[in-house]
């Protein structure tokens, strides 16, 4: 599938456990894809367990990089953050120059998508590690759409509230501006009504930290946001 048609998707996190069952439970729920990635704790050998414990099934999977190590053959998507609102160079353009001198020569680049990362949560784990310090506000993340979009051609623009629920005029704001990247929300979705106000607003909805707290109410988002008019 292509990902530009992607409505939903789950994030799964390698660092944190679930069971066979709810995996299972979780790659037949219809959403879009699987995507395997988190900011603390993801190795080679917990990625690698969880590539193949989800390969059992049809849905697209694909790898947001958030270290060098941790990268290996076998998803569909490749998915890598550089994050527009660090203040760490290194999570703008230095590890992703790192990786190139390395594995550039190997690469398939139908299956790599530049992620252009706004972190709308500085007490986020992701915040503290790339050195976000201020919440950007909404003339912030136009700014940075734009970037994203007429700067640097990126295919993805992902805002990013990690554990806090968003606010629908920012995301609003940010699709507005946006015709040709696609544009990501992901953050404190917990249940259906979440789930479908950010979908009526961004391309793709992630729902990810609700997997692990109330499963049931995580599946109900699938159907919810395929339910909303795309914007």
């Amino acid at each position: 599938m292509d990902m530009k048609s992607w409505r939903h998707a789950f994030k799964v996190d390698p660092a944190k456990t679930i069971t066979d069952a709810d995996l299972e439970k979780l790659a037949e729920s219809g959403t879009d894809a699987l995507i395997v990635g988190g900011s603390d704790g993801v190795d080679l050998e917990n990625v690698l367990d969880l590539l193949a414990r989800i390969r059992r099934y049809s849905v697209p999977v694909a790898l947001e990089v958030s270290t060098v190590e941790s990268v290996t053959p076998g998803f569909d998507f490749y998915f890598i953050p550089t994050v527009l609102n660090s203040t760490k160079t290194e999570w703008i353009n230095g590890i992703h120059h790192a990786a190139l001198k390395e594995y550039g020569h190997m690469m398939n680049w139908d299956e790599v998508m530049t992620e252009g990362y706004c972190i709308m949560n500085p007490d986020c784990t992701a915040a503290k590690l790339t050195g976000v310090q201020e919440i950007p506000d909404e003339d912030d993340v136009v700014a940075y759409a734009r970037m994203a979009e007429h700067l640097f051609k990126l295919p993805v623009f992902y805002l990013e509230y990690s554990g806090r629920f968003g606010e629908p005029s920012v995301v609003k704001a940010a699709g507005r501006v946006l015709d040709n990247t696609r544009l990501f929300y992901g953050g404190g979705i917990t249940n259906a009504e979440e789930a479908k106000t950010m979908a009526a607003l961004a391309d793709t909805v992630i729902v990810g930290n609700v997997i692990y707290t109330n499963l049931s109410a995580a599946l109900s988002t699938v159907e919810a946001v395929k339910s909303v008019t795309h914007r």
